[in-house]
């Protein structure tokens, strides 16, 4: 199959030129980073937070980059996945975790007593990457329907949401586990929901971004309302344990890291558990739906 590289007119297209700003973002936001780095904060867990930034971006910058080059020499029609999937799960994944990284940044990592023009300029650009997802995902969002698949539709932002409520919570409950005091189970409980929904996250998005539906033993509609109410369980349980260990804050005053991470966990953890729970409403939906055709 011969290889056909866009026309004049597409390297001028909002497409084209919302992933080079991504990629340009993105390589100036861990590129400011790396080259700084006995200038940040210096708190016991900064460098979790730094790495979760930094994992951000580079992963970021060289999934987008490959994208955008295999976009302009319009490769993408023999690669085994669903392209128009894949484009719009790394816009939507992209803008959340830019989020996360533009507002970790400042918070965790920088240095707040002596603030460096490298520091602010790096999120700035964090900033700028998180725009440049957000309106790739108005660009594709927009495109006529056949152009847009699954990961397009409200359920499957959905889905994106809980993979990234459970990236989240990486390098949250690293700096929590060294802090907290009580029970074991009140620690590896949560870790424990965390991990298995991170992981039912992943084997959803691999089997749409695959076309694997169709495999499956049983109708992949009875399996995403199984995996919804599995996330929507384990997701009440740690957001319940979240809130014991808010009441249980009085004792940890002197940490003060603690009671800031345990609220932010509980947010988190309450956001994704609100979209597991209307995940699994439009799982049931569609179920009844096919049940009365």
């Amino acid at each position: 199959m011969p290889v056909i590289v866009l026309e004049a007119r597409d390297f001028t297209s909002p497409l084209f030129l919302v992933r080079t700003l991504e990629v340009l973002s993105s390589c100036t936001a861990f590129s400011l980073v790396a080259s700084m780095e006995h200038n940040l904060n210096n708190s016991p867990d900064w460098d979790k937070f730094r790495i979760f930034c930094m994992f951000t971006w580079c992963f970021f910058f060289v999934v987008t980059f490959l994208i955008h080059i295999i976009s302009i020499i319009q490769f993408h029609s023999l690669i085994p996945i669903s392209w128009k999937n894949l484009t719009m799960m790394v816009a939507l994944l992209g803008a959340l975790m830019s989020l996360s990284s533009f507002v970790v940044f400042p918070w965790r990592v920088m240095d707040h007593t002596t603030v460096s023009a490298r520091a602010v300029a790096a999120a700035v650009a964090s900033g700028l990457t998180f725009l440049a997802y957000v309106f790739e995902s108005c660009v594709l969002r927009t495109q006529a329907h056949e152009q847009r698949g699954y990961i397009s539709s409200l359920p499957g932002f959905l889905k994106i949401i809980q993979l990234w409520g459970g990236l989240q919570m990486i390098p949250l409950i690293l700096s929590i586990s060294k802090l907290q005091t009580g029970p074991d189970w009140q620690r590896w409980v949560p870790y424990v929901s965390y991990g298995v929904c991170v992981f039912i996250s992943l084997v959803t998005l691999v089997v749409i971004l695959g076309d694997f539906a169709g495999r499956c033993l049983l109708p992949f509609d009875r399996f995403l309302a199984a995996f919804s109410l599995i996330g929507v369980l384990l997701y009440m349980l740690a957001t319940m344990i979240c809130l014991t260990k808010i009441l249980q804050m009085s004792g940890t005053e002197s940490k003060q890291n603690y009671p800031n991470m345990v609220i932010v966990e509980t947010v988190v953890s309450s956001i994704t558990l609100l979209a597991y729970t209307v995940d699994l409403a439009f799982s049931i939906k569609l179920l009844c739906d096919r049940s009365h055709m």
